[in-house]
């Protein structure tokens, strides 16, 4: 049976570990989701988008972006917690009560041990859906924007061939004097006016139904105008939405479709969705690997006035030239796939060292303490 002692030194530490990470993550991704959600200020400010929508769409960003900054997190966190209880000579009196390495690592460990877990649940299912559903709305809001883009006396351009004015606008949908240049066939641009206009919205796109106007197509081959009245017509302002025009990108796509991708996907595309498939697996064990770099940086070097600035210095060093070693053997593996095992290799290695160090701490400290005690007289 463990000390209760222990118990409540396991609780304080974690305790202390977990309410950091808590606040440190959700305040980077806070400050991380207010940058990134500005570029989608103005379809609110311009467009009048609906504050839920937005809401609803910059939200979904946010999975993705815990994925990516919890490793760091985790390892700020632990590195100076521990740089904390050593500076307020907490770690050096549990030392001097026979207390191992590894014993004190092992709150760090087990906070470790947690965000690594959530890390695997964020790149192997949340973040990746969460993606997806972004990327289709943000897809569905930008196809069907048309129906708040309109705005009365300014020509509006609402796709790259096709420019709408109008000249009042009677509700949220339906419109009075419209002029439409249609370019879509270059060869024979269209030229629509209308009475009355009315906005359907479809799950195919927007759709524009006119009343009591005129058609003209122009011809620049003859160079001749062919004009059509008409009393009902309608205007798709986008074209369908097809699956096609969803381009999926890499990191909403599942795991097993990333790791064998369709045989009939170019081989440099294929590389990347592999590494993409991989790097899901192996990026959750740095967030280990780091935790022990900052546990085995405070536990492993001997307390002295320096020392306070010197551990997490070396620290950070090392996680920052992990991080840079890793994008670069990202990079190589999509053109080489063989660098993937060393990305593997650099995820794990940094773990079984740091772990490795703190056994044989404690391996050294229990025989030099057997040592002493066995040189001990017992006075008669």
């Amino acid at each position: 049976m463990e000390r209760p002692f222990l118990k409540l030194l396991d609780q304080y530490i974690i305790k202390q570990l977990l309410l950091s990470l808590l606040g440190l993550t959700f305040g980077a991704i806070a400050l991380i989701w207010l940058t990134q959600s500005l570029r989608f200020v103005s379809l609110i400010v311009q467009h009048g988008l609906a504050l839920k929508a937005f809401l609803h769409l910059t939200l979904l960003m946010i999975p993705s972006f815990a994925a990516i900054i919890l490793p760091v997190t985790t390892f700020l966190v632990i590195l100076f917690t521990y740089q904390k209880l050593s500076h307020d000579k907490e770690l050096v009196i549990l030392q001097s009560m026979g207390l191992s390495s590894l014993r004190l690592a092992r709150a760090g460990l087990f906070c470790g041990g947690i965000a690594t877990l959530i890390c695997y649940c964020l790149t192997l299912w949340l973040a990746p859906a969460s993606y997806h559903a972004f990327h289709r709305y943000e897809f569905k809001i930008r196809n069907r924007i048309a129906a708040f883009l309109l705005e009365e006396g300014v020509f509006t351009t609402v796709s790259p061939t096709m420019t709408i004015y109008i000249h009042r606008r009677h509700n949220e949908n339906e419109f009075y004097g419209v002029l439409i240049q249609d370019n879509k066939n270059a060869t024979k641009p269209v030229t629509i006016f209308a009475e009355r206009g009315t906005l359907i919205s479809r799950p195919e796109g927007p759709r524009l139904v006119l009343s009591n106007g005129t058609r003209q197509q122009l011809n620049r081959s003859t160079q001749k105008i062919s004009m059509l009245d008409f009393k009902n017509d309608t205007l798709d302002l986008d074209g369908p939405v097809t699956p096609q025009k969803i381009n999926r990108e890499a990191s909403e796509l599942p795991l097993l479709t990333l790791l064998h991708p369709p045989h009939d996907t170019p081989k440099r595309l294929q590389n990347k969705l592999k590494v993409e498939g991989w790097n899901r697996l192996i990026t959750p064990l740095f967030t280990l690997s780091y935790s022990i770099i900052g546990v085995v940086c405070i536990l492993r070097t001997r307390f002295s006035r320096h020392s306070n600035i010197v551990r997490p210095f070396v620290a950070v060093v090392l996680v920052i030239a992990l991080l840079l070693f890793s994008l670069m053997l990202k990079n190589m593996a999509e053109r080489e796939l063989t660098f993937i095992f060393f990305l593997a290799l650099e995820a794990i290695l940094p773990a079984i060292i740091g772990i490795t160090s703190l056994i044989l701490s404690s391996s050294s400290k229990n025989r030099k303490t057997k040592s002493a005690l066995s040189n001990l007289k017992v006075p008669m």
